[in-house]
């Protein structure tokens, strides 16, 4: 079974990352400090401050808000806006199935 603790909050899953091992060792382990908080001069992740941090929540598709303002501004600046855009409604729609079936079984998908 895939690790639990790379089931990030914000519908990523860390195994699946070109960072994880090299830059990074995944969100949830990294707590609220993944490795793009430094280049971005953010201090904390604000999804996982949010979700884990403030409302005790396992992913931002349990939250009443759901998606609230935060998750829907934070995109990576790397990407052009058509990117973006298609990688939030991918982390969107992760999210939504994740609340469906559980994180458990959507970690075996």
């Amino acid at each position: 079974m895939k690790d639990i603790k790379l089931a990030a909050v914000c519908g990523i899953y860390c195994g699946n990352c070109n960072y994880l091992g090299k830059d990074c060792n995944g969100c949830s382990y990294q707590e609220d400090k993944p490795f793009w908080t430094k280049l971005y001069n953010v201090e904390v992740c604000p999804l996982y401050d949010c979700c884990n941090n403030q409302k005790q929540l396992e992913h931002c598709g349990l939250c009443p808000e759901f998606p609230c303002s935060t998750f829907l501004s934070l995109k990576d600046p790397s990407m052009s806006e058509d990117e973006a855009n298609r990688a939030l409604s991918e982390r969107q729609n992760e999210l939504i199935r994740r609340r469906e079936i559980g994180t458990a079984r959507w970690l075996r998908e």
